[in-house]
């Protein structure tokens, strides 16, 4: 998609996401904070971006780690990837935490994750019988199990 995604300014020093190089696929997101957070080891903070955004129907967006900050930080999402729906107005907030042993800080307007928006499907769930799913070479193996070949 290409195009514009509405945001609203819900605190005076927010930004807008912007990305980092023109093949970028995540827009980043930056804390929108008065002063420095600490997080200490295995800690998870809320951390306030201060926007709202519009994303259209048909389509999610991903609240996604940075790497930089991931490996030099330990800071990375609690939840791996935030899901937010397009029918969700409210502040965009990133469930910071730090997966290091040491404490980490953030700083005011540093970029915390990448929002990616993305097309989603939502199809019907149905029941059926076991023996109505197609039949694959994987078959019920489990967590592994494509490896062993």
């Amino acid at each position: 998609m290409s195009g514009i995604i509405k945001a609203v300014k819900l605190r005076e020093n927010a930004q807008l996401p912007t990305y980092g190089s023109e093949f970028a696929a995540g827009a980043d997101l930056r804390a929108c904070i008065d002063s420095d957070i600490e997080l200490q080891p295995h800690e998870t903070r809320m951390i306030p971006t201060g926007i709202a955004v519009e994303i259209p129907g048909g389509y999610a967006g991903l609240v996604c780690a940075r790497s930089g900050l991931a490996s030099k930080k330990g800071l990375a999402p609690a939840n791996k990837v935030g899901v937010i729906d397009s029918d969700y107005r409210g502040e965009l907030i990133v469930a910071l935490h730090n997966h290091s042993g040491i404490p980490a800080s953030v700083s005011p307007g540093e970029r915390v994750a990448q929002l990616l928006i993305t097309p989603v499907l939502t199809p019907e769930f149905v029941f059926v019988q076991e023996n109505e799913l197609s039949g694959t070479d994987r078959g019920t193996g489990g967590f592994g199990s494509t490896g062993t070949r």
